[in-house]
């Protein structure tokens, strides 16, 4: 539908201005007479480059979503209204993607949706969790204590994100430098030393006769090179697509030496902290299994809570299957079977989460710690490497003259 910018008088006289979607001006000249409003100029918002080239459109990231779960917490709790909350959240938030669907909820509350119905058609930007929360807190007349709940929750789900990616960003960085490096010296500087050594004549040692047949082959095959790691990544993306590459990955990544006791720490982090969050806002735990085995990251953890979810509805404690599953640790299993006994699941729960958190931290400097040496003697040993093996012949010539 278009858009429309609107200016209308109040009964009190004040002038309000806005935009809305409506199918036309009449449309819209009929919505702002149910608010009470007089409406004195309408006219259709001029489309904006972005409209007409999609990918110029700014995305939600999480960052915003968290920010307007904190200040609408604020507003609710101030005692506004639920449509000037999101009234004066539109007017505020300078991501105009976001803006933009935030009037579109309010619009669909005016016409007489719930919150959670309202958010449930932006997928991409309120998850089934954020969706799942929001209608609990609209049931239990808790909303405000919902989206603080909501907002502390995705924050630290933020900060551990950060640190996994920050773990996996320094192998990568180097990776890419080793092969830049690489291409750079087989495509340029051998060659330059190819002719010197083809004016000296003789044979070449082993490893530099090995490093100007590699060079070679780089030039006239270095686009075809290309191509094929491409193709290899397009097949990789699709396969892993599939039900059965997803497994297959999935069950690789958690066997990693490296990777994969962190990630499974990043699992019992996540599981935990994400079942607290809900069952203390209320959440059936079978909806709040089903929710979470969803947000996993992985096919292998999201088939082993599915399993627990069944076991559970089939009147089995959690701490049973979750020992059947074999992906959470003992002391994971054991801490949750005392929650249940105790009636304090949700408590102990966030106390795992903690836990979790500072394993997290202590897994990820330990992994960097030992990280940076090899990733520094494997940078230097390739790249040194290929220069002694360049300077192999000169120093040969030089002991033959010197001799």
């Amino acid at each position: 539908m278009p858009v429309f910018v609107w200016e209308a008088q109040t009964r009190k006289g004040e002038i309000k201005k806005g935009e809305m979607e409506a199918a036309n001006d009449a449309a819209l000249r009929g919505v702002l007479r149910r608010q009470g409003l007089k409406s004195i100029n309408i006219k259709r918002k001029p489309k904006e480059l972005a409209e007409y080239l999609p990918f110029l459109k700014p995305g939600v990231k999480e960052k915003n979503v968290v920010i307007f779960a904190r200040i609408f917490a604020t507003m609710i709790n101030a005692g506004l209204p639920l449509i000037q909350c999101l009234e004066l959240l539109a007017q505020q938030e300078q991501n105009k993607t976001f803006a933009k669907i935030i009037n579109s909820i309010k619009e669909d509350i005016e016409g007489g949706s719930t919150l959670s119905d309202a958010l449930k058609k932006y997928p991409k930007v309120f998850d089934d969790l954020f969706v799942n929360l929001v209608a609990a807190g609209e049931s239990g007349g808790i909303l405000d204590v919902i989206l603080q709940r909501l907002s502390s929750y995705m924050e630290k789900a933020m900060k551990l994100k950060s640190k996994v990616k920050g773990a996996m960003t320094y192998p990568a960085s180097v990776l890419v430098i080793s092969v830049g490096v690489v291409s750079l010296l087989l495509l340029k500087v051998i060659p330059v030393f190819q002719k010197m050594f083809e004016g000296m004549g003789g044979e070449l040692p082993g490893p530099t006769q090995f490093l100007v047949n590699l060079s070679s082959w780089a030039q006239q095959y270095f686009l075809v090179a290309i191509a094929v790691v491409i193709v290899a990544f397009v097949a990789f993306k699709r396969f892993y697509k599939t039900e059965k590459g997803t497994l297959i990955i999935d069950d690789l990544i958690l066997k990693s030496p490296v990777f994969g006791p962190l990630l499974k720490k990043v699992a019992v982090s996540k599981f935990t902290r994400t079942m607290a969050t809900m069952m203390s806002s209320g959440v059936p735990i079978l909806d709040g299994l089903a929710i979470v085995s969803k947000t996993a990251g992985n096919k292998i953890i999201e088939n082993a809570l599915m399993k627990v979810r069944k076991s559970i509805s089939e009147g089995k404690t959690i701490a049973e299957p979750l020992t059947e599953a074999g992906i959470f640790p003992a002391m994971v299993v054991q801490m949750i079977a005392v929650g249940e006994a105790t009636g304090a699941l949700d408590t102990m729960l966030a106390k795992i989460a903690d836990f979790y958190d500072d394993e997290v931290d202590a897994a990820v400097d330990a992994m960097t710690a030992l990280l940076e040496p090899f990733m520094m003697v494997f940078l230097g040993g390739v790249v040194g490497g290929m220069i002694i093996a360049m300077y192999l012949p000169i120093f040969k010539m030089a002991s033959v003259v010197g001799g």
